[in-house]
């Protein structure tokens, strides 16, 4: 005979010190506390962290946004991961507001590291057994992590807003380059099959964060173009893009991304640039400049987010929450 017990599934969140305001937000939409941590780095810059609870036997989700310094909060967040591994925590899922490295998802050149596999493998050591992220810069680095990943889009966030403001325009959803037609296709549909353009540009490969639009391709004059994009680093592309919209005979644009980068110069091009106003989500924490910025509207993530933590706590179904997309 042995003993039999029936245990209780008990939820904890914690919060790396990236974006402590989104994992507070996330937290009370679940109707708990982010659970206290001490956190400190030394002289040297090595980080240290303890929770001031058990973990053990506990479903835990580590939420952390890959802000600026990257590399320091990504060693937080794994050194979290192993100190809850190491205290006994029964599931361990690391929460990717916004997932550091992605665009280092393939080699473009010899000799180049797909560093967007080595920040998966790196999870799945330190004791991850999930990872839960939004709007990845591709799909495919779901394949990345030996595990189940839960990929959140923003779109039905995004896209509510955008329909709410300009539903009774005629619009047009933009993509600002030909790799990401599919998330513009969803956009469209979601505003009620408007048309699609893109933007045909080109990128040296030598040359980060700089690109060209050469031209548009598809139907926007007399539109108000909705240019639609996973991310806004330090702004180049999208400003350039706006100006081709433009160009082309666009009434106005209105820029919408999940991820506020917003690397230097960013702020300052989107505040000159031609767009009528620049939508995004707080999945990165944004500076006092970026937020004095008159056309700028900041949609919160953390409804979407806690709702799909509840689903895997209750191992119930994130993809229905995207009409099977996710």
């Amino acid at each position: 005979m042995g003993i039999h017990k029936t245990t209780e599934k008990n939820l904890m969140v914690f919060s790396g010190r990236a974006h402590p305001a989104l994992a507070d937000e996330v937290a009370a939409e679940l109707g708990t506390n982010l659970v206290p941590m001490q956190a400190h780095s030394f002289a040297n810059s090595e980080i240290y962290v303890r929770f001031d609870e058990s973990v053990r036997g506990c479903d835990a989700f580590v939420i952390q946004s890959h802000v600026a310094p990257v590399n320091e909060w990504i060693m937080e967040q794994l050194i979290m991961v192993d100190a809850l591994k190491r205290g006994s925590a029964k599931r361990i899922t690391v929460v990717l507001p916004f997932y550091g490295y992605a665009r280092q998802d393939k080699k473009h050149r010899g000799r180049e590291p797909i560093s967007a596999r080595l920040i998966a493998d790196m999870f799945k050591t330190a004791g991850a057994d999930r990872l839960l992220t939004v709007d990845l810069h591709t799909a495919q680095i779901q394949g990345f992590f030996d595990g189940p990943v839960d990929h959140l889009m923003a779109t039905p966030i995004l896209s509510k807003h955008v329909k709410e403001k300009y539903g009774d325009r005629q619009l047009a959803v933009v993509s600002p380059d030909a790799g990401r037609i599919k998330v513009a296709e969803w956009w469209s549909n979601k505003l009620g099959g408007v048309p699609l353009a893109f933007i045909h540009k080109t990128r040296d490969v030598t040359r980060p964060n700089e690109s060209v639009a050469n031209r548009v391709v598809g139907e926007v004059e007399g539109r108000t173009c909705i240019l639609v994009d996973d991310m806004i680093d330090s702004g180049g592309t999208i400003c350039q893009a706006a100006e081709a919209l433009m160009k082309d005979g666009s009434n106005e644009v209105v820029i919408a991304a999940t991820h506020p980068i917003f690397s230097e110069p960013a702020v300052d091009r989107l505040a000159k640039s031609v767009a009528t106003e620049v939508i995004v989500t707080n999945t990165l924490p944004l500076s006092d400049e970026a937020l004095a910025m008159d056309k700028l509207t900041q949609l919160s993530i953390a409804p979407l987010i806690s709702r799909a933590i509840r689903e895997v706590f209750e191992d119930g179904s994130v993809t229905s929450m995207f009409e099977g997309r996710a």
